[in-house]
């Protein structure tokens, strides 16, 4: 039987993007989630199987994946989702792909690292805008400084963003921001780091977030200190600083289920900058900045499309790396499996040296 690929979470944004890409390069596949009816819907025009399956439900999701060699996980918050896919894909020999941003999800995977290991499955969470084009890009410049002792990332604004971003984000509410520090991770207070980069438009001021690079590029380079940062001017860093304040109320159990209740309310797409139709004209920058002890700085950029339609690409060209049988075991980065290079095969992708 040929290898098998199952889309979790089908029927959301980023899955419907995924399924049908998926089928106009050839791969044929299986699709799942809660929702018979949604899944239906998509899956027939697609001519794609698809299967019914909770994640709280063991027997359900054992089935779904019973013949399937690896699983993208769409469903989000990931935090939630994970360990009940995580669980069912070590039980069934099932490696696993997500895309998740949540650096708490990817110190919950890699604790599974041996596990793993002993199953004969990869797990690799972030398989994409979160995290594929900057370990890239970190792997790179640390291959041109490879004693590089500190890395500062940062990332453009996204043109948009769906439903299922915007419960993760309100799931995250947080007055503190981690970075890596001598090899280990800490919390800085939020708001407390702030760092200009050059995305293409000249300088921009960029405030230090919990990017989930702090946790996977130390794992793809071993560089001990690093910082993430995201573009924001000074009203934007004003606002995300008072979501912060009010994060012990935001986390708050009734607050949190109104608003993923209001979330689900929300247009299946927010904050768009471009319509739909013209995604592919929108795009991102990534800046990654190497320093080693004496001084000597290395610095790229990455342009690429904007963050969903990069997620789609590089999810799925993961999924046809591990049903080719190119995957290492246990807990993994992108990078540090399919090398610096692996970005620059992704539609829409250029590099440069600053």
């Amino acid at each position: 039987m040929p290898a098998q690929c199952l889309i979790y979470a089908a029927t959301g944004y980023t899955g419907k993007m995924m399924a049908r890409l998926a089928v106009a390069r050839g791969l044929r596949p299986i699709l799942a989630g809660r929702n018979e009816k949604k899944l239906q819907a998509l899956a027939d025009p697609l001519q794609l199987e698809y299967r019914v399956a909770r994640l709280d439900d063991r027997v359900q999701l054992d089935q779904a994946l019973a013949d399937i060699d690896v699983v993208v996980n769409i469903a989000g918050p990931f935090a939630t989702t994970v360990h009940f896919m995580l669980a069912a894909c070590l039980r069934t020999r099932t490696h696993y792909l997500d895309v998740t941003g949540e650096i708490d999800v990817f110190e919950a995977v890699s604790r599974y690292d041996a596990e793993a290991r002993q199953q004969g499955v990869m797990l690799m969470p972030g398989v994409g805008f979160a995290v594929v084009p900057s370990d890239c890009l970190a792997a790179y410049v640390t291959q041109k400084l490879p004693n590089a002792q500190s890395l500062k990332i940062g990332i453009t604004r996204a043109a948009a963003l769906s439903r299922g971003s915007m419960k993760t984000i309100l799931a995250l509410a947080s007055n503190t921001t981690m970075i890596r520090r001598n090899g280990r991770l800490v919390s800085i207070p939020l708001g407390s780091l702030v760092h200009d980069f050059d995305y293409g438009r000249g300088v921009r001021p960029s405030l230090a977030v919990s990017w989930p690079d702090v946790f996977t590029a130390f794992y793809t380079t071993g560089v001990p200190n690093i910082e993430a940062y995201f573009e924001a001017n000074s009203i934007e860093r004003g606002v995300y600083q008072l979501g912060g304040m009010l994060s012990p109320v935001l986390r708050a159990a009734p607050a949190q289920v109104f608003l993923r209740t209001l979330a689900d309310l929300l247009p299946e797409v927010l904050l768009e900058r471009t319509p739909t139709e013209d995604r592919q004209t929108a795009t991102l920058s990534i800046v990654v900045e190497a320093k080693d002890g004496a001084g000597k700085r290395c610095v790229a950029r990455l342009r690429t499309p904007d963050g969903y339609t990069l997620s789609v690409d590089s999810a799925l060209a993961v999924v046809k790396k591990v049903l080719g049988g190119v995957y290492e075991v246990g807990f993994q980065s992108p990078a540090r499996v399919y090398g610096a290079e692996f970005i620059l095969d992704m539609n829409g992708v250029e590099r440069e040296d600053l």
